[in-house]
Order: C-alpha cells, then sequence, then structure tokens
C-alpha cells in the first residue's frame, strides 16, 4: 500500500497533511454471521472478529464519520449497503473496537465479477488480497459501489 495515496492506508510514512484525511473502507462479512440487514435491523454495531494483521491496522486507523461499504462474501460476494464509523476504541491495538452505524442499502448490489471488471479496482486490496477483511477504497471506488 501507498502511504501517500490518499484512501489507500495511512501508517508512519504518511504525511501529517493526508493522516487527517477521512477515508472509506469495505467491511467484508459472511451473511450467514452477520448481515447487512441484521445492521438494519440494530442501527448500530461494533465491527469485530478481524484477525488479519493489515485489516486490524485499518480498524485501528479509522476515524468517526468515515464511510464504509459492507460487501457480503460467500455465496453472494457483492457490495450490499453503506455505512459509518460512530467511533474507535484502539486501546487494545491487538482488538480495536469499531462502532459502526448503518447507512443505505445500495441501489444495485456490486457483484465481485462487475468489480474486478472495472480498472479502477485493477490496484485494489479487493482484488489482490482477496481474504483481507477490511479494505481501504479510494473516493471513486467507494462512489461506484455506493452510487454506481
Amino acid at each position: 500500500m501507498s502511504g501517500d495515496t490518499p484512501g489507500l492506508g495511512r501508517d508512519a510514512d504518511t504525511p501529517a497533511c493526508l493522516q487527517c484525511l477521512p477515508m472509506d473502507y469495505l467491511l467484508k462479512t459472511e451473511p450467514t454471521v452477520y448481515s447487512f440487514a441484521d445492521l438494519e435491523r440494530e442501527k448500530t454495531t461494533i465491527w469485530d472478529g478481524v484477525t488479519n494483521p493489515t485489516a486490524v491496522k485499518h480498524l485501528r486507523e479509522m476515524k468517526p464519520g468515515e464511510r464504509l461499504v459492507i460487501y457480503h462474501t460467500g455465496e453472494e460476494k457483492s457490495a450490499v449497503g453503506s455505512a459509518s464509523v460512530v467511533s474507535v476504541d484502539a486501546s487494545d491495538p491487538k482488538t480495536p473496537l469499531v462502532k459502526i452505524k448503518v447507512g443505505k442499502p445500495v441501489a444495485k448490489p456490486k457483484t465481485l465479477a462487475e468489480i474486478k471488471a472495472r480498472a479502477s479496482f485493477a490496484e485494489s486490496p479487493l482484488v489482490r488480497q482477496g481474504r483481507l477483511s477490511v479494505v481501504p477504497l479510494t473516493a471513486a471506488q467507494y462512489s461506484w459501489l455506493v452510487d454506481g
């Protein structure tokens, strides 16, 4: 990941002026375990169960107000809804607690095949690191997934 590209992660090499910019992320979930419909019903939830070190790093870096896309894995393999970050408790760096609130369902869910077909996702961790459960997005990627 490039630390100097907004929307593709923050790290120690990211210039201070970019550290404060809002980010967009995609959160993957198995809908038989926790679905976007569950989030709609509950309105808010703590996003947990993430163990991949890179994904945990992305959770720790999240800021209140940042935009999220909820992506169903398994048989669906599609972006299905939006959400936003309410709060982040990163006091335990191995298991940050990120509270999210529901947004809206996407008008037309975008399948993984459609995502892979778009040039704007060619270098995305969503395509290149298929098992990564928290994926940074560019603003353009977010807009296409949600507003399409």
